[in-house]
């Protein structure tokens, strides 16, 4: 609306090219849309300019039918708008259509005489209207004025007719532009009429009137506070605060009001006890207004609190000072404890009793009614755990066992998140969590570079629910931020579950069992006594009916001695010696109506009675039956469940303390993770590689960096734990999802904000594992051609500055690290083309810090990779310039450690020195990486077996510039998996 009007008709004109059809012969402007919400802004939009239009939706979704020569096809339904009559003349005129046959249609319509919009028509303006004339016209078109003068102002049509001639004139329907044309509003100013002002209102305000669609009949509910008629819904809480302080807690208006706020706050209670107008607060930690700012009322369910409680179910005790009384306790049909649970602390003793679903506490009510020996952990089959108004999810039930057990305990409570493309989405928070501050939190820790990878953080949460909107950076691992985020900030929380309330007066800490015995005792007490009422009533009103059947039976006698009778005190003892009745029924007898001496009021004093007689009976009955009260208890919290029950909240997750870790919400995947000459470190998903034939020329990785090229690639899962071996002989472990998750065309982070690294130090072997077994050894191998042997468990507790994996002399590094069961064979390869096949029998075990023993004797030479020997298996070995060849291990005699070994691979200046090995099988592929970056992955199967003395054949084609740095094995079981 603050576009200029040739805008917004400019606008309006393209709907309807686009949309819209022109009907002449109905003097209909029709546009057509699946939006619901583009059709209701359409129509409001138009009636700031007197043009009103009727929303028309078919629930069906139609497929088929032409409009202006297009055919319709959705599969959504469809939402129609009506401009008829006068506002579609008004909007004809504004309109500016291209196309042709709409144009035309519309210049007709424009041109039409259009009956008057039944958008004017006043409701009863006909009756109302000229009833106020009548009582001021003096005949002959004459009227007097308020000052008593005549003044002569026919009506009449734009025919010249006069209208009171019209017969039919009160059942017409009456239009405000008749009202004007007319001259009505000038002659009801000069006769002084009430209806002018009115009249003047609706016209200078443009008001219309439309039919009302139905009138429903709403229940009626009951106000509960006193100086207050039933008939206020809603009542000022200044009023019911101040109250409550003068009639029952002189202790401030501001508790008592904070604690009305929290009854009507559906985040704090998962069923609200209050229902409110105005501002109660948010979870953002924003107050409630003013107490003269809001209003509040009992909800249905706080009525179910109250209900009995006039009928002598419970004690009352004095007010403060004692000028009123109030109730010790509710009669209270809803279990509220469990329900809404509590909060408080008083004289050293502490109770937090967490909210729960009303399908679940009243299934356990019934379950102990039908078994009362019933223990808390198979009452838990019913009652699950906690279930509170913000949902969340509840990490492991141990906590909930031992709180409902022993009526202590501790339960983990994390937000409902999900990862949506680059961005974590929360959904619902922990219970009494400020959402405000946990924002503030977040942006703190993102601040101070605790948590990294976030780039903004929106609070898109509205009327309909908690919404925060978490964006990550490209490189983001998402599960990771996820997870330190539930470690960093309330998005996880711990509930401290106190079961403490008191039992008649003194404080106890009790588990489920206890709370739900106590619920059902203590309705048994309510039932009880309200019955016991409910008889006492009904004995009473029995004993008056039998008084006044008494007297029926001789009534003329009766009549006669009280005529005769001088004072009431006479009657009254008239009737009590000679009919033998008591003192309330001689009373009743005197204060009876005369119209109950009729025959049918007769009929129903005894039929009253009748009734009354069987009613005793039943209550009777009642109060002798322990079983009869417990099915009352057992229907009645049926219906309390029927009524306010609903789904549970908060989710529960099945998984023991011991296996929440940040890992359990990571989805575990084998990825592919590249480590470059400069230490830069990246994963990528294993599906980014597809597969080539030998001889291709490869995909892009890696982007590195000038001078910088990739020298690590290797195949591992998010989960296993990443045991990094460095040159200088140590050791950092990681897990395999802290490796920021990016493209392939991104160059990954600095390695060294992952592990703490010495200058000149670089990861050079990074070996997956789950564990720490003892069964299990690592296999080292230096630059030098030294080998050693150390269980893997000496490593099962590395240090955040890595620990010393093996000690290293004479400027020695370590190459490579594997993984062995102490029976395997190994072979060695030099980058001068040799190798030597040996035992790991032939090396003895060795602590974390000792050097190792020979495992081959280099001639100017120095050690390029370590593989196991497998039997059946190959060693595939690749150059420098891309060539390559498999060699079966049977060719490479046995030999024992420390020697020079045989030849390897013919190394020539065409293949260039050996830059890696790898033991492969036939089903398996392998990954080439260059300096450059390029990567191929090509099946192992089309890369020649050939002998030891060869020099191979090209596996890819490189550039001038360009030589092969790494490889990586990919197993036939990995491959299946991903197949």
């Amino acid at each position: 609306m603050q576009s200029p009007k040739e805008v917004i008709f400019s606008f309006v004109s393209g709907l309807m090219d686009g949309d819209g059809s022109v009907h002449k012969s109905r003097n209909v402007i029709q546009y057509a849309t699946v939006s619901k919400r583009l059709a209701q802004s359409l129509v409001i939009l138009l009636q700031h300019f007197d043009i009103h239009g009727t929303i028309y939706t078919n629930a069906k979704c139609r497929i088929g039918g032409i409009i202006n020569d297009r055919p319709i096809k959705s599969n959504k339904p469809s939402i129609s708008i009506e401009f008829k009559g006068d506002s579609a003349q008004r909007l004809g005129k504004e309109l500016n259509l291209m196309h042709e046959e709409n144009s035309k249609k519309l210049n007709i319509l424009i041109n039409q005489n259009i009956g008057k919009s039944n958008y004017e028509v006043l409701p009863y303006g006909s009756i109302k209207l000229f009833q106020e004339l009548s009582k001021n016209h003096l005949g002959g078109g004459w009227y007097k004025d308020d000052n008593g003068n005549k003044f002569r102002a026919g009506i009449k049509y734009p025919s010249k007719t006069k209208i009171r001639y019209s017969k039919d004139l009160h059942s017409k329907p009456l239009r405000i532009s008749q009202i004007i044309e007319w001259g009505i509003q000038d002659k009801l100013k000069k006769i002084g009429s009430e209806l002018f002002e009115f009249l003047n209102s609706v016209i200078n305000n443009k008001l219309y009137f439309v039919k009302v669609k139905s009138i429903e009949k709403c229940e009626k509910e009951v106000t509960y506070d006193i100086q207050v008629e039933n008939k206020h819904e809603f009542i000022a809480n200044s009023m019911i605060a101040h109250n409550c302080m003068g009639k029952y807690h002189p202790h401030g208006d501001m508790s008592i009001y904070d604690a009305l706020a929290r009854m009507a706050q559906e985040f704090s209670l998962r069923y609200p006890l209050v229902i409110g107008q105005g501002n109660w607060g948010s979870v953002d930690g924003d107050p409630p207004a003013a107490q003269r700012y809001t209003e509040a009322k009992l909800s249905k369910l706080a009525d179910k609190m109250l209900e009995d409680i006039e009928k002598n179910t419970v004690n009352f005790t004095p007010n403060f000072d004692n000028s009123m009384k109030e109730p010790i306790v509710l009669p209270s049909k809803v279990p509220n404890l469990l329900l809404n649970g509590t909060s408080g602390i008083a004289v050293g003793m502490t109770s937090n009793i967490p909210p729960h679903n009303m399908n679940e506490v009243c299934d356990g009510i019934i379950a102990m009614i039908e078994d009362p020996e019933i223990n808390s952990e198979e009452l838990m089959k019913y009652v699950k755990g906690p279930d509170f108004p913000t949902g969340g999810i509840i990490l492991g039930r141990y906590g909930i066992q031992l709180a409902y057990s022993k009526g202590k305990g501790k339960i983990t409570v994390r937000a409902k998140c999900s990862i949506e493309k680059n961005r974590i989405i929360v959904s619902e928070i922990p219970y009494q969590v400020n959402k405000s501050m946990l924002l503030e939190g977040m942006a703190e820790l993102v601040h101070n570079k605790t948590i990294e990878g976030i780039s903004d953080i929106r609070d898109e949460s509205n009327k309909k629910g908690i919404r925060v909107v978490i964006e990550l950076k490209n490189n983001a691992n998402a599960d990771l931020i996820l997870n330190q985020l539930y470690k960093h900030t309330q998005l996880q929380t711990t509930f401290g579950i106190i079961m403490l309330a008191l039992v008649a007066g003194q404080p106890k800490r009790m588990n489920l069992r206890d709370i739900i015995y106590y619920y059902i005792a203590h309705r048994k007490r309510i039932i009880t006594r309200r019955t016991q009422f409910e008889l006492d009533k009904a004995t009473d009103r029995a004993h008056i009916l039998e008084g006044l059947l008494i007297a029926l039976k001789d009534i003329d006698a009766i009549i006669k001695g009280i005529k005769a009778s001088k004072s009431v005190e006479i009657a009254k003892k008239f009737l009590i010696d000679n009919y033998t009745l008591s003192d309330k029924q001689a009373v009743a007898i005197l204060e009876m109506r005369l119209q109950r001496l009729t025959a049918l009021e007769q009929d129903k004093i005894k039929d009253e009675h009748a009734s009354l007689l069987l009613l005793i009976e039943e209550l009777k009955g009642i109060l002798a039956s322990q079983e009869k009260i417990l099915n009352i208890i057992k229907q009645e919290i049926t219906e309390l469940k029927n009524e306010f029950g609903d789904e549970r909240r908060t989710e529960i997750l099945d998984i023991s303390d011991e296996e929440v870790e940040d890992e359990d919400l990571i989805k575990k995947e084998d990825v592919i993770i590249t480590l470059t000459h400069a230490g830069y470190v990246k994963s990528n998903s294993l599906e980014e590689y597809h597969s080539q034939r030998r001889g291709g020329t490869g995909i892009i990785s890696t982007k590195t960096k000038e001078e910088d090229f990739v020298e690590n690639l290797f195949v591992a899962n998010t989960h296993s734990y990443l045991l990094c071996f460095t040159n200088l002989g140590k050791l950092h472990a990681i897990k395999g999802y802290q490796v920021p998750r990016e493209s392939r065309y991104a160059k990954g982070i600095p390695i060294v904000n992952l592990m703490q690294l010495e200058k000149d130090e670089k990861v050079t072997t990074v070996l997956p594992v789950t564990g720490f077994s003892s069964n299990i050894n690592l296999m080292f191998c230096t630059k030098k051609g030294l080998v050693k042997k150390t269980p893997l468990e000496a490593f099962a507790k590395p240090r955040k500055g890595g620990v010393l994996a093996i000690k290293l002399k004479d400027n020695d590094e370590l190459v490579i690290v594997k993984l062995s069961n102490g029976n395997f064979e190994f072979l060695i390869a030099s980058k001068k083309g040799q190798a030597v096949r040996f035992s790991e029998k032939d090396v003895r075990v060795m602590g974390r810090n000792s050097s190792g023993v020979r495992g081959i004797r280099l001639v100017n030479d120095i050690v390029i990779g370590m593989e196991i020997a497998k039997p059946d298996s190959n060693i595939l070995t690749v150059t420098e310039k891309g060539f390559g060849k498999r060699t079966e291990i049977s060719e490479y005699r046995f030999t024992r450690r420390g020697g020079k070994g045989v030849r390897n691979i013919k190394v020539t200046s065409k293949n260039g020195n050996v830059v890696g090995i790898k033991t492969v099988m036939e089903t398996d592929e392998m990954m080439f990486m260059t300096e450059n970056g390029i990567t191929i992955r090509t099946p192992v199967s089309g890369i020649s077996s050939i002998g030891r003395n060869t020099q191979g054949v090209r596996l890819i084609k490189l550039k001038e510039d360009d030589k092969v740095s790494s490889l990586a094995r990919i197993s036939a079981s990995l491959i299946e998996n991903k197949d």
